[in-house]
This record gives structure tokens, C-alpha cells and sequence, in this order.
């Protein structure tokens, strides 16, 4: 097991999401943040159901680092629930793992 994690989130468009990981690098919250293609969520929400375009994005940090970057996250977001889940890193290249680390450190 790593202290690197993997936090995904997603925005509600590509700009927005390009601006929070320009944020995080900038911070060294993350070594590496991917802002993927538009995607489709459908889901309920208040009793409705809906469906919006989103831009998913996942940020590679160290678990020392999460407490901020959800921070930042909530600070940075227009939702009022922002989609947010943290996913252990247990394996990987070790190179890139210690890049993760150095990077955020």
C-alpha cells in the first residue's frame, strides 16, 4: 500500500475544470491532474431525475494532501454537492508513485 490516492471529481465544463487543475498543480495539492472528455451523468437529485454534461476529472495527490484538495474542490465548484470519492492507490510503478509523493510534497 501507497500514500498515493487517486480523488475524482467532475465539473460541469471543461474551462472550469482546466482552471481547478491549473489551481492544484499551481499549489502542489497534485502531481498530475487529468481533465477527461465531456461525459453524460444521469442521476437523481431531489427527487428529479436528471441528466447533465459533465467533465470528469481525476487528480493523482498523497493522502496528506486530500483534506486540501476537497477543500479546494468545495471552494472552487458550483454544485452545492459536489461528486468527490477518494480511491487508495495499493499499486503501481514505483516511479511514478514516488513522483506522485515528491511532486505534492
Amino acid at each position: 500500500m501507497t500514500e498515493a490516492i487517486l480523488v475524482i471529481t467532475s465539473f460541469p465544463n471543461k474551462e472550469s475544470a482546466q482552471v481547478f487543475a491549473q489551481a492544484l498543480i499551481d499549489r502542489k495539492l497534485a502531481a498530475c491532474v487529468n481533465v477527461m472528455p465531456a461525459c453524460t451523468s444521469v442521476y437523481r437529485w431531489q427527487d428529479n431525475i436528471e441528466t447533465a454534461e459533465e467533465t470528469p476529472v481525476f487528480i493523482k495527490t498523497r493522502s496528506a494532501r486530500y483534506q486540501s484538495v476537497e477543500e479546494l474542490i468545495l471552494s472552487m465548484h458550483p454544485y452545492e454537492l459536489p461528486e468527490v470519492i477518494t480511491v487508495p492507490i495499493s499499486e503501481g510503478l514505483p516511479a511514478y508513485l514516488r513522483w506522485i509523493i515528491e511532486e505534492t510534497t
